[in-house]
């Protein structure tokens, strides 16, 4: 039961802080105020978005699950889990930004859909460190929860980086 209730605890608790805080928009990051905080943060969640990617590959390096390689050294589990450690760490400033500065916003589907990802993003991190550290939840959900992962990330960094790089506009979304 702790397996479900917490991540989605992390996910609604984000989510309930975003919606009854009152954004600052004022408020910068690492001393980037408006479109240079906004840029900083597109810039930031593109590392992130490179270190999920590199995070899956060792994952299915670590799993054998690349045809024709040889099966992962030992170093590779270990720097699977540091760069996990150092991506959350990066998501971190991230996240605090954008609750902070934007709380939960509603006014156009991509930034519904970009509020709802990063509550969920946290929800899942959880969930993958519960099924990690689990010997009683089935090893299979560990693939799945670490895809969510990345597909959060990759989600987020589409509603909100590419958005910046490409003019204020992403394939699907009108402007927003």
């Amino acid at each position: 039961m702790f397996a479900v209730l917490a991540p989605v605890a992390v996910a609604v608790g984000i989510y309930l802080f975003g919606a009854h805080h009152t954004p600052d928009y004022l408020n910068g990051l690492f001393g980037a105020y408006g479109t240079e905080a906004v840029d900083l943060k597109a810039r930031l969640s593109t590392v992130l978005l490179g270190v999920a990617l590199i995070q899956i590959c060792l994952a299915l390096w670590m799993y054998g699950r690349v045809p024709g390689a040889d099966p992962a050294p030992r170093p590779v589990r270990l720097g699977h889990r540091v760069l996990g450690f150092l991506a959350l760490l990066l998501s971190l400033p991230i996240a605090y930004h954008c609750l902070t500065t934007y709380g939960i916003e509603t006014t156009s589907p991509r930034v519904a859909i970009h509020s709802f990802a990063g509550c969920a993003l946290y929800g899942a991190f959880v969930a993958k460190v519960i099924v990690v550290r689990s010997r009683r939840l089935p090893g299979r959900l560990l693939p799945v929860v670490g895809g969510l992962l990345v597909l959060g990330v990759a989600l987020l960094w589409y509603t909100a980086a590419l958005w910046a790089f490409n003019g204020d506009s992403v394939p699907g979304f009108s402007s927003g």
